[in-house]
């Protein structure tokens, strides 16, 4: 009954009005998407939750942005959800509803018919790989994350760095740079310990419209002392930086949609080998109809350490109107080595995307 309210309370908040959003001198603009999901899934069996096999949860991501003038404005994205949510979190104990700042960033941008440059500095996501993009519910054509995303114990966290990123386009080219307080793999925040530089970028080339191929990389320390990997009495994590590269590709043309990545990671320890990870995803999206499509994604990640995972999903889409999308997905996840060697889960999501803005000339 708790989360039912929520989802009221800011349904009313943001949709009292969709107003036209003028170019302005200034303003304020505010879009938000809000995601109720229901599973059924072995995942949730498993220990510790050792709970029942079905689950219900929300997700709500804000995005508010502040034109200051024509150069400077503020953009963020803060999220709440309730827990699990995210299909990786369904074994683990414990309920409730937690958030997360993904962006709390003062901009400054200029445009010109050469290209483009735009300075950020705050709380970013990570300049690295490219599914980042389309993180929201309603840009992502599935319902789970590709295999080598995730909060924690993930190569690559969804979650936000501090630090400033340059963001540069000329002709058919584009490139970023960032350097953040902490690793993609373990973003810490300003108030913890070991935090350590981090640098990652990447750039593309639109080969032509709606075909573009991309590499990114990274580099830094990424564990911290109260890591289980860092036993006391060993060397500083400073010692120990991580390394990552990857390419990405996305292609579009009529109705058919293909993305994209492989990524190579490479995370050094103090009392064991270098973990090295290989991982990658290929996703597929046919649209149907204005209203339906089809999409699938398979995934796989290998490492030295843990052994072999595999997943593959597969998920229909229909838009009842502009505002809302219901998706549903079937994924299975293969393991080579661990107590599970498959994880079936059937999900359910209802997205739907409000919108207001005030602009002031």
């Amino acid at each position: 009954m708790g989360r039912a309210r929520l989802a009221w309370l800011l349904c009313a908040v943001f949709g009292h009005g969709f107003l036209a959003a003028q170019e302005a001198n200034s303003g304020l603009d505010i879009r938000a998407t809000i995601s109720g999901q229901f599973a059924v899934s072995n995942v949730y069996e498993e220990a510790p939750r050792s709970g029942e096999p079905v689950g219900a949860a929300f997700r709500s991501v804000i995005y508010p942005t502040w034109k200051l003038t024509n150069n400077w404005n503020f953009t963020g994205a803060w999220q709440l959800y309730s827990r699990p949510y995210f299909f990786q979190d369904f074994s683990d104990s414990g309920e409730g509803v937690k958030g997360n700042i993904l962006e709390a960033s003062l901009n400054y941008s200029r445009v010109s018919e050469a290209g483009s440059v735009m300075i950020r500095a705050g709380q970013l996501s990570t300049a690295f790989g490219s599914f980042l993009l389309r993180y929201d519910d309603a840009d992502n054509a599935l319902v789970d994350l590709p295999i080598q995303y995730g909060y924690y114990d993930s190569p690559v966290s969804t979650l936000s760095v501090a630090g400033a990123q340059l963001d540069a386009t000329r002709g058919k080219w584009d490139g970023r740079v960032q350097f953040a307080n902490s690793s993609p793999a373990n973003p810490r925040s300003l108030f913890a310990h070991d935090q350590y530089g981090n640098w990652a970028g990447g750039g593309g080339y639109t080969i032509r419209q709606g075909f573009r191929v991309g590499v990114s990389a990274y580099r830094g320390p990424y564990l911290n002392r109260g890591d289980v990997y860092f036993p006391l009495g060993t060397a500083s994590p400073s010692t120990l930086p991580a390394h990552a590269l990857g390419v990405d590709t996305n292609w579009a043309h009529g109705h058919w949609i293909v993305l994209g990545e492989l990524q190579k990671f490479a995370m050094p320890l103090a009392a064991a080998p270098t973990v090295n990870q290989l991982a990658g995803y290929g996703e597929l999206k046919r649209v149907l109809s204005p209203r339906w499509y089809l999409a699938s994604r398979i995934g796989a990640r290998s490492a030295n350490a843990y052994g072999n995972v595999e997943c593959y999903e597969a998920a229909a889409g229909f838009r009842p109107n502009r505002f809302e999308l219901i998706k549903i997905e079937y994924e299975l996840e293969r393991y080579s080595v661990g107590p599970v060697h498959n994880e079936d889960t059937l999900a359910i999501q209802f997205v739907t995307t409000l919108h207001t803005a005030f602009a002031k000339n």
